[in-house]
């Protein structure tokens, strides 16, 4: 399992989140939603210090992870993270 961010993602969270160099963005399983594995669950994000990392990704010294106890929400697949044009907004695939 990886996390995989485009350059557009990349620059969707330094404008949008103004992330800097050291700072660490957690995504999790949160209640309400959906998605293509469990059914009143989606993704979220945030800011976060990591306390158990699972899976992790550093890029320009900004570390996107997953917590140890939010690794069952991907069911084994990987998160590529995306901008959908046409909102402005993340988008998020599991392969």
């Amino acid at each position: 399992m990886n996390i995989v961010l485009t350059d557009e993602a990349l620059q969707w969270f330094i404008n949008e989140m103004e992330v800097e160099s050291g700072d660490t963005i957690r995504f999790y399983a949160r209640y309400g939603g959906s998605n293509p594995f469990h059914e009143g669950f989606s993704l979220g994000m945030t800011r976060e210090e990591p306390i158990n990392i699972g899976v992790k990704t550093v890029i320009d010294d900004v570390t996107y992870y997953i917590d140890e106890k939010d690794l069952w929400f991907f069911n084994d697949h990987s998160l590529h993270v995306d901008v959908d044009a046409t909102n402005d907004e993340l988008k998020y695939e599991y392969k």
